[in-house]
Formats: C-alpha cells, structure tokens, sequence
C-alpha cells in the first residue's frame, strides 16, 4: 500500500506583536492547498487584565479571511461599517474582493476583566478565484449553532466551510472547499473522505496516526491526492483541522496582506494603501503601515 502522505509541513513561527502564531501556509515548494493560501494557529495566548489582541487596520485584496477560535473573543470592524464579535465556534467570513480595510481586538468586556483570558484559534486566507478576485467586498458572522455538527463515536466534526460527511456549511464558498474542526477521543478513528481533489490535516492539539506514523501539535499533513479516503486514529484526545477543496486556479503573487493573480494590481493596492485611498474603518482610525515604511 502506498503512503497516504504526500508531505508534513513544520509551522513557522511569526510574532505579531501582541501574540504569535504558527504559520504553515504558504510554504516552501507549496503555496496553496486548495485555495488555502495562508493557515495561521493563533496562540494559545494568555492575557492579563487590560491586555489582549491589538490588530489594528490594515488592507486586504483577491482574498477571503475566515477566523474560527477555539477560546476567546475578537471585535472585528470593517471599512464596511461592521462592528462584529465573534466567540469560540463561530465563523467570520470576510471577502475583500477588490479592497477592504479591517482591525481585530479583544473587546472591551474581556480586557476588562478582572482574571487571565486566553485567545486559540485559526484564521485562514482563502484565494478568491480570477473572476471573483474583483468583486465588491462583503463580511458575514456564522454563530456556532448555524454549523453543521456530525457526531461519530468519540468524534464531533464541526462543517466550518463547504461540504463534508454529508453535510454543507452556510457559508458563501466560491468553489468546492473542506473546512472541517474534528475533535477526536483518545483512540477514536475518523476517516477523510476522497471527495475534494486536494487534502490536508493540521493537527491544532494532541497526536494522531496516519498509516503506522505519528503525528503532533503544529504539524501539517498534505494527504497524496489519489489516496483515496485515509484514515487517522488519535493517540490521544486530539483536535485536527481538515482543509482543502478544489485545486485553485493558477498560482497567486502575495504582498503583505494582498493576494493577487497578477503583480499589477498588487503594486496598486501598495500605493492606494500608501495613499490613503482605501475606506477607512469607521470608530477605529489606527493603521499598520506598509513593511516597506
């Protein structure tokens, strides 16, 4: 039998200032998985009171940004007018399309408290497809309850986005997409399914087994695309995150927080961001300049 893995990618860490994350993608020799362009594993961070999340406005272009947490709470605002808070198991789907300018912050109420909070999470870009990289920008909040939740024996799968085990999210994908929160007992077998093209598992806690070989905590597993379904076994209560989907239409150039299919309009997001030509975020007049500034 063939080995179901077609590699591991070792996360990357990269310090934001008030917290850190692991970075898989994009990676060497991989750019994408699907159109996955970027998988973040934000924290664990712990904060004290009158600390927390600090992200403050800054652009995006050609992409979607999808923030699922495990623990904690951000206020999202946009250059929209939104004002959205989003809690562990909810879904922000944000599509900048062709420009929108947003902050993420630990709400007031939380800072604010009196004892130590914590923020764990993922937070994904997602490449829009050549036709839609254009299209006006949009934002939607899906409350943990609107998720489709499959139960298995010692398994809770959480349809973050698109379709998988007979189920499909509510949100707006713009191509066959896998975005699944599997959340394993010690020894429970889940099995991934051969319905998207392109497959990945990113171990966010614990251990799992994939054919004979263990694999922990901030490791990427990109699953051989004619592998067939594969299954994993938890060697230990284990929380994996499924992503993949369609493979995407081309490679992309990144700047900073723009994603485009041509270097052309990457230089022009540069100089309106530079300019000040980008809606500004309504209650929020805070920036983050461009690296090169």
């Amino acid at each position: 039998m063939s080995n179901p893995v077609a590699r591991v990618i070792e996360p990357r860490p990269r310090d934001l200032g008030d917290f850190a994350v692991r970075r898989v993608l994009p990676a060497v020799g991989l750019q994408t998985v699907a159109s996955f362009i970027f998988f973040d594993h934000m924290g664990p961070a712990e904060f004290g009171p009158g600390q927390g999340v600090n992200v403050r406005p800054h652009p995006h272009i050609g992409l979607a940004t999808v923030t699922y947490l495990f623990e904690g709470a951000f206020m999202h605002r946009d250059s929209l007018g939104t004002a959205q808070l989003i809690r562990a198991g909810d879904v922000n789907w944000m599509v900048a399309g062709r420009g929108i300018v947003h902050s993420e912050r630990t709400p007031p109420e939380v800072r604010d408290a009196t004892g130590r909070t914590r923020v764990h999470g993922i937070q994904t870009w997602i490449a829009l497809p050549r036709a839609e990289e254009e299209r006006g920008p949009s934002f939607a909040h899906h409350g943990v309850a609107s998720l489709p939740r499959v139960e298995r024996p010692g398994v809770i799968l959480t349809v973050i986005a698109g379709t998988a085990y007979g189920e499909q999210s509510p949100v707006d994908v713009f191509a066959p997409t896998l975005y699944v929160d599997a959340r394993l007992a010690d020894e429970a077998v889940l099995e991934v399914p051969d319905e998207h093209v392109q497959r990945a598992c990113y171990v966010a806690q614990g251990r799992i087994e994939i054919a004979g070989q263990a694999y922990g905590e901030g490791q990427f597993i990109v699953l051989a695309s004619a592998a067939g379904p594969v299954s994993m076994r938890a060697l230990e209560t284990a929380r994996v995150m499924l992503a993949g989907g369609a493979p995407l239409d081309g490679p992309r150039h990144l700047y900073w927080n723009f994603v485009s299919s041509t270097r052309e309009r990457i230089e022009v997001a540069r100089r309106d961001w530079r300019e000040r030509k980008f809606a500004p975020v309504p209650g929020d007049a805070d920036r983050i300049p461009l690296p090169d500034e």
